[in-house]
């Protein structure tokens, strides 16, 4: 890990676009500080270096050791009060936010009938954006304002503002429980991944129950049902109900096409939608429903009124070239995907500050997974060697594991059998470790452990053995999403009918098409 991405600062620094960087200089001058500020100068040194160096710094002369960290800490707050005035980052939540400031200070300046003017406007603006937290701020100062002072700003005053703040503290509990319903069933699966058996599913799907508020859903704004939707869909995935997630992906995406104007206000939840109902149609391997959905996606993002900012920009990249693997997965058209590969390698470098560690590894195992169905086994354990050695990351244990059992075959197919035994073992151990595995990982796992003692006119036979065992789990709602990350059943077969894996797969993709069409 880079010193420069420790360091909060320079990071900040160099995420700055160029009109930022200006607007930056000229916030400082409207401020008549002299051009040779201590903090205007570490902002041009840092702004130079291309690496986060101290040493550099202090050669500089500008300050001592002990008062940098006091500098950088008054920095870093004048760059973010300038970015706060910059026009690009006016949203609405911000406008209301400032709206609820000027009210407050003319409230403390005993001008009450105008603060209340301001606050009436600004609770209007925060309902007719779902901002109902904010809302509710507002309602509590004008309730404030209204008890303490006779401001005969209306007679029935007190009765509707209490029954506006029972309302709006109602809304806001629910929205509350549903959101963290959300996050706690989003943290089960980090923790755990999906079900593998009934007992598990019984305890999520009480888990689930016994969280889930009441409710009417006709009483429901699109605040509350983005979250019951983001809840139902975790629910489900957990549960491996993907016919559901598409469901509930679906309702979450629409709602957002019926209410444009939360896309302005809130485009990260609409991206990350779109990403989950793409990756359920995935998993259903629904391919012209996929097909249609990414190219809408990647459409309405090249819209001029989409909205755009450094998180957006990396949030867009990371959900569409996801998907444009996951597009050439159901394909089988791994050559065809190869040009992604560089495209994908050469932007992860301009994101790399915006993409956290884990969707690194993501991207990684993808690309390993390209070049496997390319036949290029050496470059696939290329890169799952960088997810396998990063020691410094806590993954979901399904991409650790899956990329060791891929790690293996690409050994294998490559002929780099000299250290497979002590590959075996490895990852044997590891598996071991995890509390439940598929029924697929511990067949193959027992397969490869054999796969030493059979003589070599022997292994094909071994092969259909093994072929014929995990065909009885394709179909298991428990086991066949093991498949998804690593399609053992197609590799099986290419190597029963002497064909290469991509060729086996895009020859089912193409009668998977054609039934589809008769």
């Amino acid at each position: 890990m880079t010193r420069d991405q420790k360091d909060n600062l320079f990071v900040l620094i160099k995420s700055l676009s160029k009109s930022e960087k200006r607007q930056f200089k000229l916030y400082v001058g409207r401020l008549g500080v002299n051009e040779d500020s201590k903090f205007l100068m570490l902002f041009n040194i840092l702004d130079k270096l291309t690496t986060y160096d101290e040493a550099v710094i202090l050669k500089k002369g500008i300050v001592k050791k002990q008062q940098l960290s006091n500098l950088k800490a008054h920095l870093y707050k004048q760059i973010l009060i300038s970015l706060r005035l910059n026009p690009s980052h006016q949203d609405v939540r911000i406008q209301i936010r400032e709206q609820l400031d000027f009210a407050t200070i003319l409230y403390h300046k005993g001008l009450y009938k105008q603060s209340l003017k301001i606050l009436d406007k600004a609770k209007n603006l925060a309902i007719a954006n779902e901002e109902k937290n904010a809302a509710y701020e507002i309602v509590d100062l004008e309730k404030v304002i209204e008890s303490q002072y006779i401001t005969r700003s209306m007679n029935n005053r007190a009765d509707q503002l209490s029954i506006e703040a029972k309302e709006l503290s109602r809304q806001n509990v629910l929205a509350s429980k549903l959101s963290n319903l959300s996050l706690q069933l989003y943290g089960q699966f980090l923790k755990t991944g999906y079900v593998k058996n009934e007992a598990e599913t019984k305890r999520i799907t009480d888990y689930f129950n016994a969280r889930l508020p009441q409710f009417h859903i006709s009483e429901l704004g699109f605040r509350e049902k983005l979250w019951l939707y983001k809840s139902r869909l975790w629910y489900s995935f957990l549960t491996q109900d993907f016919l559901a997630c598409y469901k509930y992906s679906r309702k979450w995406v629409e709602l957002f096409y019926e209410n444009k104007d939360m896309i302005l206000l809130n485009p990260v939840f609409f991206l990350k939608g779109n990403n989950y109902l793409l990756e359920s149609l995935y998993y259903l391997r629904h391919y012209k429903k996929f097909k249609a959905a990414l190219i809408r996606f990647e459409d309405i993002t090249k819209e001029k009124w989409f909205p755009v900012d450094d998180n957006i920009e990396g949030l867009t990249f990371l959900f569409i070239y996801n998907n444009k693997f996951n597009l050439h997965f159901i394909e089988g058209s791994f050559k065809e995907g190869l040009p992604l590969v560089d495209e994908v390698l050469e932007r992860l470098k301009n994101y790399k500050d915006r993409i956290d560690e884990h969707h690194i590894m993501v991207f990684y195992y993808k690309v390993a997974s390209v070049y496997f169905g390319a036949g290029d086994n050496r470059k696939c354990i290329y890169y799952l060697e960088k997810i396998i050695s990063n020691k410094s990351l806590q993954m979901r244990e399904d991409l650790l594991c899956f990329s060791r059992i891929l790690n293996l075959v690409a050994h294998y197919e490559a002929g780099l059998d000299y250290n497979l035994d002590i590959l075996i073992k490895s990852t044997y151990k590891f598996l071991i470790k995890m509390e439940d595995l598929y029924e697929v990982q511990k067949e193959f796992i027992k397969f490869l452990r054999g796969l030493g003692d059979i003589y070599p006119h022997e292994v094909k036979n071994e092969f259909i053995k093994l072929h014929k065992k995990l065909k009885e789990f394709e179909d298991d709602p428990y086991q066949s999403r093991a498949f998804l990350y690593l399609d053992i059943i197609s590799w099986l077969e290419s190597k029963i009918e002497n064909k290469p894996i991509g060729e086996v797969i895009r020859n089912k993709f193409v009668l998977m098409e054609n039934r589809a069409i008769s």
